[in-house]
């Protein structure tokens, strides 16, 4: 794959979490597309995977599932 950032291949795929909003209005995306690049070492969304996010969080009723989740505060 290509990196659009620095022109060179090597890019690839690695899949990552998200947290997005904070109590009661958190929402965790997992499984997102992030591409990481081997040569400047940059990671970026496209404009699809971005395009979709904001898609999931627009209408998080239809794709969030209740789950509880332990915080941990890192002292």
């Amino acid at each position: 794959m290509i990196c659009d950032i620095c022109g060179q291949e090597g890019a690839h795929i690695r899949r990552v979490t998200r947290s997005y909003g904070q109590g009661a209005d958190l929402l965790i995306i997992e499984n997102i597309p992030l591409v990481s690049c081997s040569h400047g070492g940059e990671s970026y969304l496209t404009a699809e995977t971005l395009y979709e996010l904001e898609r999931i969080k627009l209408h998080r009723q239809s794709f969030a599932q209740g789950r509880s989740v332990p915080v941990a505060t890192f002292a």
